[in-house]
């Protein structure tokens, strides 16, 4: 199966440059769909590229903090530069604290696919 999701500049790049292997998503209706051996492609929001990645795992979890907790940061985004800024609450501007105690979260272990 394949899902559509959007994504910024920055987390596309980072993914198409095999930097990010997680996607950080609530664990919503839509998630909940995506399983092991799925295909997402991701649009880039600013200039419509496209990519395609592979689902290799699913971690799921009851919130932001406690994923931020388990999963290594330096694959879900972030890099040298601001790893240590790194803070579950910056995820709120996306899901509120109430949406991630409602339907957890989950990180998306994901492999760029080649074209």
């Amino acid at each position: 199966m394949t899902h559509y999701m959007n994504l910024c500049s920055e987390p596309f790049n980072s993914i198409k440059n095999k930097e990010k292997i997680y996607e950080l998503r609530l664990l919503d209706s839509k998630r909940q769909k995506v399983k092991v051996g799925d295909t997402i492609t991701f649009t880039n929001l600013d200039n419509k590229e496209t990519l395609s990645v592979k689902v290799v795992g699913l971690h799921k979890f009851s919130s932001f903090e406690e994923l931020y907790n388990n999963l290594p940061l330096d694959k879900c985004g972030y890099n040298e530069s601001n790893i240590n800024k790194a803070n579950p609450n910056d995820m709120e501007k996306y899901y509120s604290k109430e949406k991630q105690s409602q339907y957890g979260v989950v990180g998306i272990e994901i492999s760029l696919l080649e074209n």
